[in-house]
């Protein structure tokens, strides 16, 4: 029996329940491991409330990202070994401390990247990777509006754009939130409870605008973004912080512009395997050369998984969270 966090029942973070479970040994095509640490995620808030439904039905363990040492392969796995340190992101099953997973759905390691830096980037920056050299090419010169800069993502994206020559405006909830922005190559700030963001991406910009807007936030940023965006610019609606974007008019993006808009996920720009390790391997390049930072700004124990979805919901953490078994 290893220790878990289950969702029995969908709701708020007080159905996070920590309790014993089997792990059996690893199938065809599956690995067993023991967690050194697992990553905290919107997207789990999302699963434990129903928003998006479980592929295993209830319960099941929370949990999307973590990173740790193989300790059984099945058969059929022939490129990675017992004693492998791997991470992964993997729909549930994270918050536990020994897990099976698919072996094709898991990266090995570099020595110079840590477990605890692992599970707090594997989501969020591959997410960055795709976004910024996939969903939208950002390159010198291009200038791009981020929602939430202080956050998980948030951080990783304002130095991932900022070393590609973007010039970065980030919104922030707090004047501490925005010296936390600057610090991660935020170049201009916006105190949305402030300030009206609109309003300032205009002036910060000369009226140019932006060519792209990352928006992990959703309901209450939506449509005012779309006024922050140049004639043929891009809307990349990657989260839902705030709640989801309702249905909208398509006409909409005509009259502001000939804009573009996307609701890209992870899942289909990893789907596969080849692409994957591409996105692993960029994220690991510039987390271990000093480019991107990985700030692992809270860990909690397991057990304490409820009290880690209480304060990313109530907007109380910054940069990556992370359980430790």
């Amino acid at each position: 029996m290893v220790a878990a966090v289950r969702v029995h029942k969908h709701g708020g973070p007080e159905v996070l329940t920590f309790e014993d479970i089997e792990v059996g040994a690893p199938g065809q095509g599956q690995i067993r491991i023991k967690q050194h640490a697992c990553g905290v995620n919107f997207i789990d808030t999302y699963f434990r409330i129903g928003m998006y439904p479980s592929p295993v039905g209830m319960p099941f363990v929370a949990g999307n990202e973590g990173a740790g040492e193989v300790t059984a392969v099945g058969p059929g796995v022939s490129d990675i070994k017992v004693g492998d340190r791997v991470a992964y992101v993997v729909a549930l099953g994270g918050y536990a401390a020994e897990r099976l997973l698919p072996a094709d759905r898991v990266v090995k390691l570099p020595d110079n990247i840590s477990y605890q830096q692992a599970a707090g980037m594997m989501l969020k920056g591959m997410t960055a990777q795709y976004l910024l050299n996939r969903t939208f090419k950002v390159a010198k010169g291009t200038t791009v509006l981020m929602h939430a800069a202080a956050g998980g993502v948030g951080q990783i994206l304002c130095q991932w754009a900022n070393h590609l020559g973007a010039t970065v405006i980030g919104t922030v909830g707090s004047k501490d939130k925005a010296e936390i922005a600057r610090k991660n190559g935020c170049h201009h700030t916006i105190l949305y409870r402030d300030e009206d963001f609109v309003a300032r991406v205009k002036e910060i910009t000369g009226g140019k605008l932006c060519d792209v807007v990352y928006d992990g936030i959703g309901k209450t940023t939506f449509p005012a973004s779309l006024d922050c965006i140049r004639p043929l610019g891009m809307f990349v609606s990657f989260g839902s912080a705030s709640g989801q974007i309702e249905a909208f008019n398509i006409n909409i993006l005509q009259t502001k512009g000939s804009l573009f808009a996307t609701r890209p996920t992870l899942n289909n720009y990893v789907a596969k395997r080849e692409d994957l390790v591409a996105t692993a391997t960029d994220l690991f390049k510039v987390v271990g050369s000093g480019t991107v930072k990985i700030p692992v700004n809270q860990t909690y124990k397991l057990q304490d998984a409820r009290k880690a979805h209480e304060d990313l919901e109530g907007r109380e953490t910054t940069g990556s969270t992370i359980l430790t078994p």
